[in-house]
């Protein structure tokens, strides 16, 4: 038995997958974003926000990992397990139903990366260098400058990390055919 797995044979859960690990993560970082724009005064008002935000974002990871499960025929809790798995390019599992769950996990992945693909990059390029263009034309050129940097580097990321996440599922899918 690998140390990576349970005595059932099923991968070990890390702690940040869980729901709470989650949770915090949210309600930290949108607690510390709301005190960096709103000064420390505000604490209270930051507080209650980012503990509003990280109870949608609880509720939101944990619809979609139920969905996941749904589809896929896998537990709610192993669905992260096998997502790590597809990103980290390990070998598929040997068990007949963990390989078909896995399977319909990256086919249900790669159907909706690329049904989402044709509007979402339109769209968020659209918004990143439509943002630039408007600090351009109201003068802000340092501002405009500043965005049109930032809309370059973040859409260039996005494009490769999409190409990069499809490459791996083909990946996958491949090994888990042969």
């Amino acid at each position: 038995m690998a140390s990576s797995e349970r005595r059932d044979g099923r991968p070990q859960r890390r702690w940040r997958d869980t729901l709470w690990a989650i949770g915090l993560f949210a309600l930290v970082g949108g607690f510390l974003i709301r005190l960096a724009f709103n000064g420390t005064s505000a604490w209270l008002p930051a507080l209650v926000g980012a503990a509003s935000m990280s109870v949608f974002v609880m509720w939101l990871v944990r619809r979609r990992r139920r969905h996941d499960a749904r589809t896929t025929g896998a537990e709610p809790d192993d669905v992260p397990v096998m997502e790590r798995q597809i990103l980290q390019g390990a070998p598929p599992p040997e068990e007949p139903g963990r390989r078909r769950a896995m399977a319909a996990l990256v086919d249900s992945r790669q159907r909706r990366l690329r049904r989402h693909r044709w509007w979402a990059f339109p769209l968020l390029g659209a918004l990143f260098f439509g943002i630039a263009a408007l600090w351009f034309a109201s003068g802000a050129v340092a501002a405009g400058g500043w965005m049109l940097a930032a809309a370059v580097v973040t859409m260039g990321w996005m494009v490769w990390y999409h190409l990069h996440y499809d490459r791996r599922l083909t990946r996958m899918r491949r090994r888990l055919q042969g």
